[in-house]
């Protein structure tokens, strides 16, 4: 599965955006008003203006030899997230990969990831172009096994890692459904921070068709 296209709300727009462009260092292709697009590799990502606050976690997809590269470069712009012993990287031994994380500008908690499994090393130094994609987007919902299915059907993909009760993941090393259960799980880590059920559209492809979906209170609506 891969993310070709992600909107995301935001109430904190202009300042979003100047993180992207200011501090990401990420090409702006579209701006108005009351939106704006930056692209990552095979990903369109679009943040649109919003009345109230939302809460999202999403995740960068990086070359899978640029993780200490990668943050030594982002820790020159903004702040690190730590978990309660101080550590910045983390590794997931049953996903193959490591990972670290840290806040937009509207408090989101964004994520970059290696994944060995893949074959994109690079020997170019670490720049805002090998941001590759969106490789993750977070989708609480009640019923793992439920939505599960339903994706299975809308998408023809399928379930990756993790169970039915607390934590799934839907797709590919190349782009993941998060679906953790947040009577289940109550925080995003390495944070405490609420897990919510945020609108977002979203376009997908899989076996070369593209897929486009709404996901809002913890439900699927195709478009």
């Amino acid at each position: 599965m891969k993310i070709r296209t992600l909107t995301l709300y935001s109430s904190t727009l202009d300042q979003e955006k100047a993180f992207y462009d200011r501090v990401l260092g990420l090409s702006i292709t579209h701006s108005d008003d009351d939106s704006f697009t930056v692209a990552l590799g095979w990903t369109n990502l679009t943040f649109r203006r919003s009345q109230r606050p939302h809460f999202y976690h999403y995740c960068f997809l990086i070359p899978s030899n640029k993780l200490q590269e990668a943050l030594a470069w982002l820790k020159t712009r903004t702040e690190i997230i730590t978990d309660e012993v101080g550590k910045e990287t983390h590794h997931f031994d049953t996903w193959n990969a490591d990972s670290f994380y840290f806040h937009d500008a509207s408090g989101n908690i964004a994520e970059c990831i290696v994944r060995y499994g893949l074959n994109n090393a690079t020997d170019q130094p670490f720049d805002s172009d090998q941001f590759l994609c969106i490789n993750e987007i977070g989708m609480p919902v009640n019923d793992i096994e439920t939505t599960n299915a339903q994706l299975e059907r809308l998408l023809g993909s399928r379930f990756w890692k993790g169970n039915t009760v607390r934590f799934g993941t839907h797709g590919s090393q190349e782009g993941l459904l998060l679906l953790p259960n947040p009577s289940q799980k109550r925080g995003w880590f390495p944070t405490d921070q609420a897990i919510r059920k945020e609108p977002f559209e979203i376009e997908v492809e899989e076996n070369d068709r593209i897929h486009r979906f709404r996901y809002e209170n913890g439900r699927i609506f195709t478009l």
